[in-house]
């Protein structure tokens, strides 16, 4: 993988998700634009700060949302603890998302 500073925040987080959890669907979607003036974007400067994730994945059969969204949070710490400030996550199996 290429080093943190090539891939932005999106791509690395589509390629985290894509790797563990092989799934069907995944859309990673900045909106730290929404949030431009709020304090975590102010006081770090970091402009890729609040992202909506949806990923339909065979991996969340068998797992409730809790669970799900633990699992996808659990892939992304490294992002977490380097300026990811809001994720919306929405975590389906293929039949949940009709599949």
């Amino acid at each position: 993988m290429a080093s943190r500073g090539v891939l932005s925040r999106a791509n690395r987080i589509k390629s985290r998700l894509q790797s563990a959890l092989q799934p069907t669907i995944i859309e990673v979607e900045d909106v730290s634009h929404e949030h431009a003036g709020h304090a975590a974007v102010r006081e770090t400067g970091n402009n890729e700060t609040h992202f909506n994730v949806k990923v339909v994945s065979s991996k969340f059969d068998g797992h409730n949302l809790v669970k799900r969204h633990r699992m996808v949070y659990d892939l992304l710490s490294d992002e977490l603890q380097s300026g990811l400030h809001a994720l919306s996550i929405v975590a389906k199996t293929p039949k949940e998302h009709g599949l």
